[in-house]
């Protein structure tokens, strides 16, 4: 009688097995195969494939990983072994990209070249068939969409993302687009965009688009903005200029309220400004670092706009060929030299923050007959930011202006580039990258294989 029991059983539990647990695991299997094959061409929800990431936290003046709910403060000897520092760059096109396949090439090439963050943008505001803001509070569903495709493939490749959430330029909308709806409404406010810094009705658009992003939950990995450890920072404005307003004081005040703001609904992500680094004029001889007068009259001011409570790391930008387009070749170098020092420092004895070289772009089409050139702007940037690191001090990041895949001509400027279409830039990228690792004890006994071999000693 009881060998009868179990054989029953024996054949109840084989059954239950074929009827259940196979057609479960082979679903799961071919599911993964196909993701894994297909790739960008296969969609489904991917929360159990995600990389383990913490949450970047600062502490001092570095940048640090830490898992959700940890206190920096208590890491003691941890902090060494966290600490971040970041070689990335931008492709500000992630979200209007004409594929999905570009999306995931360009993260597999930045992972590829060990870079660890890309900055792009989480806007765009207008009435166009791709916009991801058509009106105030209205969203094309197809566009958020996009932005949740790049959040997800970034993190697959183990790459952190700085959001940009408006734009100071015309491109994209911009503030100029959030003062047009002010106007549209009944706004009685000046034709300029500087209102958007200022006027309640604007601040309260942009406030609820911070809102309507940061507390948006994924629709491919079903994890709030708010809970993403991919995301590194929250960019509140890209290159913010309020020429009406030269001493800085409207824009210190928007910045104070819109960083409260932004950490009133995500205590776990950073905020950064999103400045040019440019020194107001008031300041004596730090104007002298600016690349020209002009500098000085855009209403903003490096050190006073970055010592915002709930602003985590300053930004800078360098662009030589542009502020400087008619100096020569030396004194664009010794400038760039200048401006990078001159950050650094203040970062690390007046700010107390971080300082990250958010875009850092030169001119591709310059052949250059001295000794300034993309390359040797980027050496520069880069040996400067590894020194930092090395001495302990703010210098904490540069980020390339901007990073191309194939094909992708009307999405570039007179700045952007394929990097591994130009071995001794990618060759320089990948070094840097390398540094870094050696320098966190992050290393592994490499062969000819690898792409740190040879590179670091």
């Amino acid at each position: 009688m009881k060998r009868s029991n179990t054989s029953n059983k024996m054949m109840k539990n084989s059954q239950w097995r074929e009827k259940y647990i196979y057609p479960i695991l082979g679903i799961l299997v071919t599911t993964t195969i196909l993701y894994f094959h297909f790739d960008y061409q296969f969609e489904y929800p991917l929360i159990l494939w995600q990389k383990n990431m913490g949450f970047i936290g600062v502490e001092s003046n570095h940048f640090v990983i830490k898992m959700k709910g940890q206190d920096v403060r208590k890491m003691g000897d941890d902090q060494s072994k966290s600490r971040v520092y970041i070689n990335g760059w931008n492709s500000y096109w992630l979200l209007e990209a004409p594929s999905k396949e570009k999306v995931s090439r360009m993260f597999k090439k930045g992972a590829e070249m060990g870079l660890n963050v890309c900055r792009t943008w989480a806007f765009s505001d207008g009435p166009g068939p791709n916009s991801l803001q058509i009106s105030p509070g209205v969203f094309n569903e197809r566009a958020l969409e996009a932005l949740d495709y790049v959040i997800v493939e970034a993190r697959k490749n183990g790459i952190r993302l700085i959001l940009s959430l408006v734009n100071n330029l015309d491109v994209f909308g911009g503030k100029k687009q959030y003062v047009k709806w002010a106007q549209e409404a009944g706004v009685n406010i000046s034709p300029s965009a500087d209102p958007f810094f200022s006027d309640s009705t604007i601040k309260g658009y942009y406030k609820a688009y911070i809102k309507a992003i940061i507390t948006r939950k994924n629709s491919l990995s079903g994890v709030r903005y708010s809970e993403e450890p991919t995301i590194f920072a929250w960019e509140l404005i890209n290159e913010p200029r309020c020429e009406s307003n030269f001493s800085a004081s409207i824009l210190q005040a928007w910045i104070a309220e819109m960083a409260a703001h932004t950490k009133s609904l995500d205590q776990n992500h950073l905020v950064t400004v999103g400045l040019e680094g440019f020194y107001d004029s008031t300041i004596g001889e730090k104007s002298e670092v600016n690349p020209g007068q002009w500098a000085a009259l855009h209403g903003t001011d490096f050190i006073k706009n970055s010592a915002v409570d709930g602003v985590d790391f300053a930004s800078a930008h360098l662009y030589p060929d542009s502020w400087m387009p008619h100096a020569n070749d030396t004194t664009k170098m010794n400038f760039a030299s200048k401006w990078i020092d001159s950050h650094i420092k203040d970062a690390e004895n007046v700010l107390k923050k971080p300082v990250v070289f958010t875009e850092v772009g030169s001119v591709s089409n310059v052949e250059s007959q001295g000794v300034y050139s993309k390359i040797y702007l980027f050496r520069i940037v880069y040996d400067k930011i590894y020194e930092s690191a090395t001495k302990g001090q703010a210098g904490a990041g540069a980020m390339i202006w901007q990073l191309l895949v194939e094909d992708m001509d009307e999405y570039g400027d007179r700045f952007s580039l394929v990097a591994w279409n130009h071995p001794s830039i990618y060759k320089l990228i990948v070094k840097q990258s390398c540094r870094f690792q050696f320098f966190l004890r992050r290393w592994k006994d490499i062969d000819q294989n690898d792409p740190c071999f040879g590179l670091v000693s």
